[in-house]
């Protein structure tokens, strides 16, 4: 079976045109903005509040919206239909994942400006949001994959925003607690830890042990979301 680049695009503008009827979903996009905004105008110029933002649009898009929709799928019986079809399990991840991706690049963009954030390497900061992007897209396509409705992938959502926008809490409480120590592993953090050696004015080379690590995350969010995703298949 050949690669299709029509069936991706039909499996997006389906994706479009049910995410453009949820008006519960599509509000939520708009939520980083106004933090970014309201960031920017209260000129809380620090790192952290800066990926406090960032993260909060790869959760609340990136991860709820491609919840969203495959949760979607599921509630009104269609994902079965999908799985059944031409297309393979590539086409399906890649359809599924761009209206999530391109979405997920607007606004977290659209929040580095509003939020005025000024990278001193922006190409090394491009590069860790991308990876991270494509991250928080997979952990959204597994969330999808085990709820049963929207409603089911908005609950879930909120101890998942908790953890991946709150998660730098937890650092003080390593040298008290070393069993939290693969805090410091996980992607948001790896991004933070990222951006501030940036701003120290590290480079591509510096980076690139952060860089690997979140790429690893990416690998294997997506290699469980497979799995899972081909389980169903059988099961159902």
């Amino acid at each position: 079976m050949t690669f299709s680049a029509r069936r991706i695009f039909a499996i997006l503008q389906k994706d479009y045109k049910d995410l453009s009827r949820n008006l519960y979903v599509t509000t939520t996009l708009f939520m980083p903005l106004l933090m970014a905004a309201l960031f920017g105008r209260m000129g809380m110029g620090t790192i952290s509040s800066y990926y406090i933002v960032i993260n909060m649009g790869f959760i609340l898009v990136a991860t709820y919206v491609q919840s969203a929709l495959i949760a979607e799928e599921k509630e009104k019986n269609t994902l079965r239909g999908l799985m059944l079809s031409p297309a393979s399990t590539m086409e399906i991840f890649c359809g599924k994942s761009l209206l999530s991706f391109i979405a997920t690049a607007v606004i977290v963009t659209g929040s580095i400006l509003l939020s005025n954030y000024n990278p001193r390497n922006m190409a090394v900061i491009a590069i860790a949001l991308l990876l991270s992007a494509v991250f928080y897209v997979g952990l959204g396509t597994l969330i999808g994959l085990f709820t049963k409705s929207v409603m089911e992938a908005s609950v879930v959502i909120v101890p998942v925003m908790l953890i991946f926008t709150s998660g730098s809490l937890l650092i003080p409480l390593i040298e008290k607690y070393p069993l939290l120590a693969a805090v410091e592993y996980m992607p948001n953090l790896q991004l933070l830890e990222l951006a501030d050696r940036v701003e120290k004015g590290a480079g591509l080379g510096d980076t690139l042990l952060y860089l690997l690590v979140i790429l690893a995350w990416v690998l294997v969010i997506h290699a469980v979301a497979a799995y899972v995703y081909k389980k169903r298949m059988v099961d159902e």
